[in-house]
């Protein structure tokens, strides 16, 4: 008979899972995480100086003998501490994360199980758990950022009866797509936020709604910020930014095509913002497959939009190539004018 001194832990419920994720995410304070980055760049800054001055181990003193100057081994002191509060917060952080990647996805030797999936996206909704990770995505760490993509693919996939219950809280917390949008001006998080948007569109895309996570951002300020973020100078950021764009874009042709044929000439006067409208503009225009509500739109709207495209002119090195394309775009948008089925 063999004994054991020690008993092992009981597995965590889902209830419990969201609640040690909110509470870790509540307890990773955004305040010290940027305090601990002022204390580290300002001893940075102060250890070079305070060593060429003097090499006196005598602290400073203001006359008031009751209020003293700061010094640098009070501010490495609180860099610790503060560090050292960060740090086990974040390692909390990734310890849920961990136990919510297992229970959704399994841990190589216990499979997961569809009731407690979908009982911990109901908790995670519940517990307003959703709203707190995007709002601490700039200042979760790599491995928490890395764990969070795998779960939220699977949590977006749960159903309760008919209802997608994780789309459904965003669609009723929509700045929370803003933020997300937002963020790609953060080269740390955006491939994360790329990810995730994408993720909610594609699902918002699969359900019989309203698409309302759509509609919002296409009517949103935050929209004409992709027009900026797909000429960022860091290639993976842009790259990814437009694989977003795109895939918001193409996914609901009438509506997008009645916004840009509304909106074309409404946009920022930026030249690059107009050649990126062209850019997603032509992806309408030539796919051959386009719906038929999409061909009477540009029918319908032909004399406006040809008249602004006679107007736009590439830029460098592009002339050409944008030029080519311009015309071919002009040659469709002309033939879709002249189809007796589409007028009227």
């Amino acid at each position: 008979m063999s004994f054991s001194f020690f008993k092992p832990s009981r597995p965590k419920i889902p209830q419990e899972v969201a609640k040690a994720i909110k509470d870790s995410l509540m307890a990773l304070d955004t305040k010290t995480v940027v305090e601990v980055k002022a204390l580290e760049k300002d001893l940075e800054i102060e250890v070079p100086s305070r060593l060429i001055r003097s090499t006196s181990r005598v602290e400073p003193e203001t006359r008031n003998w009751n209020v003293r100057v700061p010094t640098l081994r009070d501010k490495n002191r609180n860099a610790c501490l503060l560090s050292m509060s960060a740090n086990l917060a974040m390692e909390e952080i990734e310890k849920n994360f961990v136990t919510m990647r297992c229970m959704l996805s399994g841990d190589g030797e216990v499979e997961p199980t569809a009731d407690q999936v979908l009982q911990l996206a109901l908790e995670i909704c519940k517990e307003d758990v959703i709203s707190l990770v995007i709002h601490k995505l700039p200042i979760l760490g790599w491995e928490a950022r890395k764990d969070l993509v795998h779960c939220w693919s699977v949590l977006l996939k749960q159903k309760f009866d008919s209802t997608y219950c994780c789309v459904e809280y965003i669609e009723n917390n929509l700045e929370l797509l803003d933020f997300l949008v937002v963020c790609y001006d953060n080269k740390e998080i955006a491939l994360t936020c790329g990810n995730m948007l994408r993720g909610v569109h594609q699902i918002s895309n699969t359900c019989t709604v309203r698409h309302s996570s759509f509609i919002y951002i296409l009517k949103s300020a935050s929209f004409v910020l992709f027009f900026k973020f797909v000429e960022l100078p860091n290639f993976d950021v842009s790259s990814d930014s437009f694989s977003t764009f795109k895939d918001l874009l193409t996914k609901h042709g009438t509506l997008v095509s009645e916004y840009l044929t509304a909106h074309y000439d409404e946009l920022d006067s930026s030249k690059n913002i107009q050649i990126s409208a062209f850019h997603i503009f032509k992806v309408f225009v030539a796919n051959p497959n386009k719906p038929r509500e999409v061909k009477i739109i540009l029918a319908k709207n032909h004399e406006k939009l040809l008249d602004l495209l006679q107007n736009l002119s590439g830029k460098g090195a592009e002339d050409e190539q944008f030029e080519e394309e311009k015309a071919l775009i002009i040659k469709e948008i002309e033939r879709l004018s002249q189809l007796p089925i589409l007028q009227g």
